[in-house]
């Protein structure tokens, strides 16, 4: 285990949010980034009296949350969009708002049942590293935080994104739902970021105006883990628990066969 594995799980901890509560927090911390943080265009408090922001995807999602251990506060969420059974005709957010292009991915070919698109990837912002990194010269109010200052240990012990650990999370959630097949539609400065780490998506579409610019992709979720192995080993570590959550793409194979899941 390297030092960026071990400064993650002395600071972080990822929660599945399969209950009520749980969920509730997801919801909020979506809130306080979207509507009160305004970080992305289109999010309107008002909308939101119960201060939880929530669509009519989250029925059929998969969520976690990410708590910071110093505090015990849950600093961050994403979810998986999931094939809806009930609903087989219904398309997924990537389908209705990108301009996908059938030459990149023909996403009719794809299995839906193992398909699923990464959304609300959110960290709050005072533990936004990019924000943050601007900051790191300090204002007085940030040198009286206790949560910034056991931020800024972290730093020093681990530089990278906390995208890291998001995207950590999101594996987890394959592994828990048999997901094989990643689309998104994302600012093309974060898939810049995740390919830091290996973690890049690949672009299918033309970039679009979608809460702010973003643009299409996709992944096979293997081809990027392996991609990972090879070239970011300490992140892979990270993002697969040293290989623990690598091993539902074996069983994949075992049981459908290589070409199933090619």
């Amino acid at each position: 285990m390297n030092d960026l594995y071990k400064s993650f799980h002395e600071f972080f901890e990822i929660v599945i949010a399969d209950t009520n509560e749980l969920l509730e927090i997801a919801y909020s911390v979506r809130y306080q980034v979207l509507c009160v943080e305004k970080r992305l265009p289109g999010f309107d408090a008002s909308l939101y009296p119960d201060k939880l922001e929530k669509d009519n995807y989250d029925n059929h999602s998969s969520h976690f949350l990410i708590r910071f251990r110093p505090t015990g506060d849950f600093i961050g969420t994403a979810r998986l969009i999931m094939f809806n059974p009930l609903q087989p005709k219904n398309l997924f957010p990537i389908e209705l708002y990108g301009q996908l292009d059938p030459a990149l991915c023909d996403l009719k070919t794809l299995p839906r049942q193992r398909t699923a698109e990464i959304s609300r990837f959110v960290i709050v912002n005072q533990f936004d590293q990019r924000k943050a990194d601007r900051r790191d010269h300090g204002t007085e109010r940030m040198n009286e935080n206790s949560i910034a200052r056991e931020r800024r240990s972290m730093d020093r012990r681990c530089a990278p994104h906390l995208a890291l650990l998001l995207a950590a999370g999101i594996v987890r959630l394959c592994a828990k739902q048999n997901i094989s097949y990643w689309l998104s539609v994302m600012d093309p400065a974060l898939n810049r970021l995740l390919g830091y780490y290996g973690l890049n998506l690949n672009p299918i579409g033309p970039t679009v105006n979608y809460h702010g610019l973003r643009r299409p992709y996709f992944a096979k979720v293997e081809d990027v883990l392996n991609r990972m192995h090879k070239e970011h080993h300490d992140a892979w570590e990270v993002v697969t628990e040293c290989g623990k959550y690598n091993s539902f793409l074996v069983t994949h194979r075992k049981v459908l066969g290589r070409e199933a899941v090619s």
